[in-house]
């Protein structure tokens, strides 16, 4: 008995030397050197779903940084990506403006660098190379996933947490080729009631499988918990909201869970 209870403990518990990894790692888009956030779990195998996670527009932070730490957590293999170049972020809204309309403003920026840091991630060797790449994002970055989305950009599925839904490129039919999960802050003042109808009959149009959730009282910024300290420095509307940062984390999940078959 004690000889099979040893063997059972040998095959199910984790390897001792399991352990989280991560990494800054340099790439480029174009002329711009890019710094990216790799983290993975090998507690989880060699061979792992890969998330991109695209931040605020307040750049690649420590906070973009946790939510890949995890996502490492979850088992899957996570890049926070740098989407402004040298890996910058600030805490001022002003600079946080300047740093994401250098990226709108041109409208192939984006794509190259998410593109970029996709094709970074799935080379990785801890990689599961079967599976399709998934991407989350906040605010600016919630934006930008669903913008890849929109694009048709092979993707297992996107999340988009307090992102924009206004777009200048929307889906056409049939391109959507990812899941597509929306989490919104239903008091959110930047994201109009017009936005949300538009963005709705977009997916409907484009025939995406998509779904869309509200959380009652939350607004702008409700998953991170600096959320309240960074809106009253800068006289924004935002808050910290725990009950909607757990829900929309655990909608997350779900999506993932199904899409990649866990």
């Amino acid at each position: 008995m004690k000889r099979f209870l040893i063997l059972l403990l040998l095959l199910f518990s984790p390897p001792l030397h399991a352990a989280l990894h991560e990494r800054v790692v340099d790439y480029r888009a174009g002329n711009v050197l890019l710094k990216g956030y790799l983290v993975w779990d090998d507690a989880y195998g060699t061979k792992q779903p890969a998330v991109l996670v695209v931040h605020e527009w307040w750049g690649l932070n420590d906070y973009a940084r946790e939510r890949a730490r995890m996502l490492a957590g979850l088992g899957y293999t996570a890049l926070a990506v740098d989407m402004y170049g040298e890996g910058k972020s600030t805490e001022h809204a002003s600079d946080a403006s300047g740093f994401m309309n250098n990226v709108l403003e041109h409208a192939d920026v984006a794509r190259e660098r998410f593109l970029a840091a996709k094709a970074l991630l799935e080379r990785q060797p801890m990689v599961d190379a079967s599976k399709k790449t998934a991407a989350i994002g906040y605010c600016f970055g919630g934006a930008t996933v669903l913008n890849m989305a929109r694009q048709g950009v092979d993707l297992a599925a996107v999340a988009s947490f307090h992102g924009n839904l206004v777009t200048r490129t929307p889906a056409q039919p049939g391109a959507v080729k990812a899941r597509v999960l929306v989490l919104n802050g239903a008091d959110d003042s930047f994201i109009t009631q017009d936005s949300i109808r538009a963005f709705e009959q977009e997916m409907q149009h484009a025939g995406a499988d998509y779904r869309f959730i509200n959380y009652p009282g939350a607004v702008h910024g409700f998953t991170n918990p600096d959320a309240d300290r960074l809106g009253k420095a800068n006289n924004m509307p935002l808050a910290y909201n725990a009950a909607a940062d757990k829900a929309s984390w655990e909608a997350m999940k779900q999506l993932f869970n199904g899409v990649f078959g866990r």
